[in-house]
Formats: C-alpha cells, structure tokens, sequence
C-alpha cells in the first residue's frame, strides 16, 4: 500500500494509467463472462470503453527513455495506438449491427490492450515491472 501512496505522489500519471487500467481489466473479464445484448451488457461496456479510453490518453503522456525508444515511444506505445483505433471500430461494428466484428475486436482489445500490454508493463526493467520486481522503492525513485 506504501508503494502505491507514494506512486501517486511522485507519478500521478503512471499512478492514473494503472488504476484505469486495472479497472478495466476487472471489469473486462466481467463482460466477458456475462451474457451479452442485456441493458446492462451496454452500461458496463460504456464504462469499459471509457476505462479503456482513459487509459490509452494517459499512456500516450508516459515516456521511458531507458529502453530502446524514440522520443520516449517505446515498442509497447504501438499498443497504444492500436487501442485507439479498435476502440472506436469495435463501437461502430455495434452500432452497425455487426455483432461477430464487435465481439471479435472487443475480445482482442481485452486481450492485446488489457492482459498483453500488462505483461509487458510489468517486465523486469519497466517502471512497474521494477515496483512489482526489485526493492519497494527503486521503481518509485526513478
């Protein structure tokens, strides 16, 4: 818990990203497991799509000059920009009706954006793989 008070502290942003993006995944596999097309299947995925969203936008301001980058945008960024351009396709394939394309890439948002990209966030040698890896504060230090 003293991590995370002190996350908050010295790294608002990064603090930010990962509660939405925490959030998001809880509330992701809740979707997921759920019956679909139900009133409240939309009002979860709206606030999904906005954790999602949230999420992506403060990701775009975090930069890691210690690993291979250009000006700050490492390989994970691509994620990024892959989230924000699925998020908004996966909104228009339920809109258009198209339910097998709005299943498929709200799935693959789940799992690329959510659980792939968390992976790679808390590799050894990432800001919070160190918080989660190493001593309590050398990922807070930085």
């Amino acid at each position: 818990m003293d991590r995370l008070i002190l996350l908050l502290q010295r790294h608002p942003l990064i603090f930010f990203h990962l509660a939405t993006a925490a959030a998001a995944l809880g509330l992701g596999a809740l979707i997921l497991l759920r019956r679909k097309g139900t009133g409240s299947h939309r009002a979860l995925g709206w606030t999904w799509v906005a954790l999602m969203a949230a999420t992506t936008i403060a990701s775009a301001f975090i930069r890691d000059y210690r690993l291979p980058n250009v000006a700050g945008f490492t390989p994970i960024h691509l994620l990024t920009l892959t989230v924000a351009v699925l998020l908004p396709l996966a909104i228009a394939y339920a809109r258009r009706g198209n339910v097998a394309g709005h299943r498929k890439t709200m799935r693959g948002l789940y799992l690329g954006g959510g659980l792939i990209a968390g992976v790679f966030t808390l590799l050894p040698g990432r800001f919070l793989g160190s918080l989660l890896w190493r001593t309590p504060l050398a990922g807070i230090a930085a």
